[in-house]
């Protein structure tokens, strides 16, 4: 019996299409990959397997390797939460928010940031249809995230701006596209590459839409070097495996702070001498991103 690695650049309907130096098979799982896990995505796009191969273009997924970092939301379902896993090996999350229409859900993109500071996964903050707003306003509502020390592009699908830049940082790297419905990625994506867009629509209207819609995920080969895959678009997103306390490590303008708090338990909300509240008070931290460390930790 064969056996080649590979990377999984397809999930639907629990057949996987997994890429090798040899072509592209469709495989499924072996049995023994199945036992006892019932709360969480057992195989996704981007995860690196070794496969059995038993016909001209299907084979079996034998052994799935360790992970480097991954993209995953809780998902509650009647049975319980599960987590649903929307990339595996991503090496870039590029968060996808529009300036306006519709308008920003900031705290949302404070919790995706927190996802990539714990998966040690490089993100890249979009905000799209900068021409609704123009340019100057559009740095002084959201240019603070790149003093918090995040890449920043503002772009427009409708006059260009920016997309030359943005094509350029996808390039050789493994893209998760994310963020809310109607922020403009599959335009986006038509703008960096004629056809993806399209293409990655028709994968997001196939996906999540009902209770029996078959789910379909697919990583995508960009022209000048890189895979990106759109996720669909996203109306909630919760932490999952983060615990209150390790929190403020997530946000990089809060976790060298913490060790200036009069408390080693300082939960930077109503303690005296916190370093955190300070920092808050003399501008240094943005009330947004603090009311947003609030809000996860507390549920305020």
């Amino acid at each position: 019996m064969e056996i080649v690695a590979g990377v999984v650049i397809r999930c639907q309907s629990g057949f996987y299409h997994v890429n090798t130096p040899g072509g592209r098979y469709i495989c499924q799982l072996r049995g023994k990959l199945k036992r006892n896990r019932f709360d969480s995505d057992i195989l996704a796009v981007g995860d690196r397997v070794n496969i059995s191969i038993h016909a001209q273009d299907a084979g079996m997924v034998e052994e799935i390797l360790p992970r480097v970092s991954l993209l995953a939301r809780m998902d509650p379902t009647p049975k319980g939460v599960y987590r649903q896993i929307l990339l595996a090996n991503v090496e870039q999350i590029v968060l996808i928010f529009a300036c306006a229409d519709p308008e920003p859900h900031l705290r949302m993109l404070d919790r995706f940031l927190v996802i990539a500071e714990k998966q040690q996964v490089p993100a890249l903050i979009v905000f799209n249809k900068v021409d609704l707003v123009g340019l100057p306003v559009a740095e002084e509502h959201f240019g603070y995230y790149r003093d918090i020390g995040y890449p920043v592009l503002f772009t427009s699908a409708k006059d260009g701006t920016g997309i030359p830049d943005l094509k350029s940082r996808l390039s050789g790297r493994l893209n998760a596209f994310t963020g809310p419905s109607g922020v403009g990625k599959s335009t986006l994506l038509n703008h960096i590459q004629p056809g993806l867009g399209l293409a990655a629509r028709e994968i997001s209207d196939a996906t999540g839409k009902g209770r029996h819609t078959t789910v379909v995920r697919e990583m995508f080969t960009l022209e000048g070097g890189g895979f990106v895959v759109d996720t669909p678009g996203i109306k909630a997103l919760a932490l999952w495996d983060t615990e209150p306390e390790e929190l403020d490590g997530y946000f990089p303008e809060i976790a060298p702070l913490v060790q200036d708090c009069a408390f080693n338990d300082c939960a930077h909300r109503s303690e005296s001498e916190c370093a955190v509240k300070a920092a808050v008070t003399d501008g240094r931290i943005h009330p947004s991103r603090y009311e947003s460390y609030l809000r996860l930790r507390f549920g305020e």
